[in-house]
């Protein structure tokens, strides 16, 4: 079965990489929600629920990310099914920022 995040993972698909170690990596988001979009995900293939079940190093990555990209302020997400608006199966974190929020985003 074809993943997107897992071809990025391996170098077949471009992105633009603002971090990565041997077990995560951090994408810019193509989508223009905010200005600021980026994506934290294991690199090993997982589901969101067992991404969030051993959380550990992604949620501190996703904060340090936060912070570099975004010292304002910033949000920490995670979408789970369909009806959440989850359009990718490995498992993801997105950090969010580069202007004010607001309430609703």
């Amino acid at each position: 079965m074809y993943c997107t995040f897992c071809s990025i993972v391996a170098g077949q698909e471009p992105a633009t990489i603002r971090y990565q170690d041997e077990d995560v990596i951090v994408i810019d988001n193509i989508l223009g929600w905010a200005p600021v979009m980026l994506l934290v995900m294991p690199k090993r293939h997982m589901s969101q629920s067992d991404m969030w079940r051993t959380l550990g190093r992604i949620g501190f990555i996703a904060v340090e990310m936060g912070s570099k990209y975004c010292p304002r302020g910033f949000r920490v997400l995670s979408n789970f099914g369909g009806d959440a608006m989850q359009s990718q199966d490995h498992g993801h974190v997105h950090v969010l920022g580069g202007t004010y929020l607001g309430p609703y985003l």
